[in-house]
């Protein structure tokens, strides 16, 4: 097997059930909310501190990628996620929210690591079309969960559903250790302080400075975090959404997400292979801004029409909103120095998920201020599309 198929195929299956692990917690919202005594909406404090665990995993954990290579950094991720899933498990409290920011930590790797494989491996003139593939594992998983998991606790109740998760995580683990030996084989020397690290400022200061490393950068970067603000709300509020505003059951909520991350997995593919021919992902990247704003409004905009007119719009959403991280991370792979790679992708991928953090937030207190879905989301499109417009104004100049 070609070394890039081996690095291909390991970072596409960790990617694929890390995202299927994440969305599950979004999906079962409602029951887990409900179970708290909590109001449905108040499932976007889960997503914002899963998203600062990704945060702090991004800011500070470039010296553990160092340390043990990419692969085991991948798989010290999912046992992350594991245990992070069993203390949701638990009734929801502290502890809960501890599992949610231990989530976050084993999810943040992917992009790093999986980066760090990748373009060593990756053909140059398919690299945007192979990152993007492996981009494709979070819709995929996405899509699994969609389907799988509102079943699952309706049928099984809601710790089976989760233990179950839990396995699949565990598994996972030891799949991808048989693509340890040849992927990490360069992985270089040990850091020792690398848990040090983590809680370390002068580790987050290296890792933004070396967004300095090429003009483009700071560009990509605010057009990934508006991205990201977009894709952590509806990730997080989907399912609610069509829930309290169409009258929806859980379990078609679930197919309405899984019809969305389905058109997403097939988005990112189409959008690297594009971007792949067009040869300026940077132009790429804000036109479909633009494009993916109109796609939340119209879904924000769909009153209880015809079903398929639901589903239609989480399909547009899908491949627009959803459908640009590929293109995104192997821009910022090409345009960066070969061994500040990780810490490019580190540290604009940080910048993303700090929009995920505050863009559920506000989402949630704008439904609570206003009472309106609709509201929110118009809100968060119309950041992208100024990110778009402001983007495409300044590559003309």
């Amino acid at each position: 097997m070609p070394l890039w198929v081996s690095a291909l195929v390991a970072t596409l299956i960790v990617q694929t059930v890390s995202s299927f692990a994440s969305t599950a917690v979004p999906l079962l919202g409602p029951p887990l909310m409900a179970r708290a005594g909590l109001p449905p909406e108040s499932i976007g404090l889960v997503s914002a501190i899963t998203s600062a665990g990704i945060c702090w995993c991004l800011a500070c954990g470039g010296p553990m990628l160092g340390h043990h290579g990419p692969v085991r950094t991948l798989q010290i991720g999912l046992a992350c996620t594991a245990a992070g899933l069993f203390a949701l498990s638990q009734p929801l409290g502290l502890l809960g929210l501890l599992g949610a920011l231990a989530i976050g930590f084993g999810v943040a790797p992917n992009t790093p690591a999986g980066s760090q494989i990748l373009i060593r491996t990756a053909p140059p003139r398919h690299r945007t079309l192979i990152f993007s593939i492996k981009q494709a594992g979070v819709p995929l998983g996405g899509a699994l969960a969609g389907l799988v998991v509102a079943p699952l606790m309706l049928a099984q109740g809601l710790p089976a559903a989760l233990g179950i998760i839990i396995a699949v995580t565990l598994l996972t683990i030891l799949v991808v250790q048989i693509f340890r030996r040849r992927l990490d084989k360069d992985r270089g020397e040990g850091q020792p302080g690398w848990a040090r690290a983590l809680l370390s400022p002068a580790v987050l200061a290296s890792s933004v400075r070396s967004l300095r490393s090429h003009p483009s950068l700071p560009l990509l970067t605010a057009l990934g975090a508006s991205f990201s603000v977009v894709q952590s709300c509806l990730m997080a509020f989907t399912a609610t959404y069509v829930v309290a505003r169409h009258g929806a059951s859980l379990a078609e909520a679930g197919l309405i997400v899984a019809v969305m991350q389905g058109a997403s997995m097939l988005g990112r593919v189409a959008m690297g292979w594009v971007a792949d021919r067009t040869g300026n992902a940077l132009r790429h990247l804000a036109f479909q801004a633009v494009i993916s704003a109109l796609a939340v409004g119209l879904l924000a905009a769909t009153g209880n029409q015809e079903p398929w007119m639901l589903y239609g719009c989480a399909a547009l959403v899908g491949i627009t909103a959803i459908g640009w991280n590929g293109v995104h991370i192997a821009e910022l792979a090409r345009v960066a120095p070969p061994q500040l790679v990780s810490d490019v992708t580190s540290a604009a991928s940080l910048f993303g998920f700090v929009g995920s953090v505050f863009g559920p937030l506000v989402f949630t207190l704008l439904v609570s201020w206003s009472g309106s879905y609709g509201l929110a989301f118009a809100v968060v499109a119309a950041q992208q599309a100024c990110f778009g417009l402001v983007a495409l104004a300044y590559l003309r100049r």
